[in-house]
């Protein structure tokens, strides 16, 4: 996966606070309307991954007016991530790229459905963090706060991704960031709250939850090209991801942590559904296609 050269890069929707803590509610506070941080808030260390296809997106349904916090452009970021061979040079700028690319694509689907994407920012920090739904360490990986509309990731997170037998591609960094995406536009659409009480298991709100937001992933992996920001998107690039998905399903993950696995615990699907999921948006382009919340997953 590569950048336009030319592409101008929006650096304004990243907040850096590498090497310092940003302020926030602090504690193990409880966001997204009672879901604790550790359960869904956060989303644990594997919140991630999917891949591409055709179609124009469906219908949303109807949005929260919600606000979101102040803009606030990092200066290392802001001078050095200008364009998209910035993009292809340094990996901050890349998932600068991302997130512009997974955003512009986002506020054309709201667009056509007649109603207003409200963006969220990106935060890159180091170590800890004080967020709006509480302290989280960069332990937990990549995850979406609802209680300040906010992705935050530490990019040493990529660097761990190995452990679990997934490849560290650029289009893997990018599904993880369409990943966490993909619960800011669930929060928007009130979608979270299904989730409240319903954190664990292998039908859970949770899992769900999950599943779809690897379908939104898959969603703007099949129309990325067309946000003007990336090129270069090839097969390989899709199987990295498929790859990606698979490693960090549930039950791969408890295998491989406890020897043993348990469903009633579950919170972001298997291997199979997670490597699916992503399937199906990248293939249909549809975000229609990925009700996660009807039927069996």
């Amino acid at each position: 996966m590569r950048f336009r050269k030319g592409a101008r890069l929006d650096p304004g929707q990243v907040r850096d606070v590498r090497g310092r803590r940003v302020g926030g509610a602090g504690g193990l506070a409880v966001g997204g309307g009672g879901i604790g941080i550790a359960i869904l808030v956060i989303y644990l260390l594997v919140s991630a991954l999917s891949g591409g296809g055709g179609g124009l997106p469906g219908q949303l349904g109807p949005l929260d007016n919600q606000r979101v916090g102040e803009d606030s452009t990092p200066s290392q970021v802001s001078q050095e991530c200008k364009t998209g061979e910035d993009a292809n040079q340094r990996e901050d700028c890349r998932i600068v790229a991302v997130v512009n690319s997974v955003q512009k694509f986002w506020d054309e689907v709201f667009t056509q459905s007649n109603q207003q994407y409200q963006p969220s920012d990106t935060v890159f920090f180091t170590d800890q963090v004080d967020t709006g739904c509480g302290t989280a360490s960069s332990q937990v990986g990549p995850f979406y706060c609802p209680a300040d509309k906010l992705v935050y990731i530490d990019l040493g997170f990529f660097d761990e991704l190995s452990q679990f037998g997934a490849k560290d591609t650029p289009f893997v960094e990018a599904y993880v960031l369409a990943h966490e995406y993909g619960h800011h536009v669930q929060d928007l659409l009130g979608v979270l709250d299904r989730v409240r009480g319903d954190s664990q298991g292998p039908e859970s709100a949770s899992v769900r939850s999950e599943l779809q937001a690897d379908c939104y992933g898959g969603v703007w992996a099949a129309h990325a090209t067309e946000t003007g920001l990336i090129v270069g998107l090839t097969q390989q690039d899709i199987n990295s991801g498929l790859d990606a998905a698979a490693a960090i399903g549930d039950d791969r993950i408890q295998e491989k942590t406890q020897g043993q696995v348990n469903p009633e615990t579950f919170t972001h699907g298997t291997s199979e559904q997670r490597r699916r999921w992503f399937s199906r948006g990248y293939e249909t382009g549809k975000p229609a296609e990925c009700d996660t919340f009807t039927g069996s997953i």
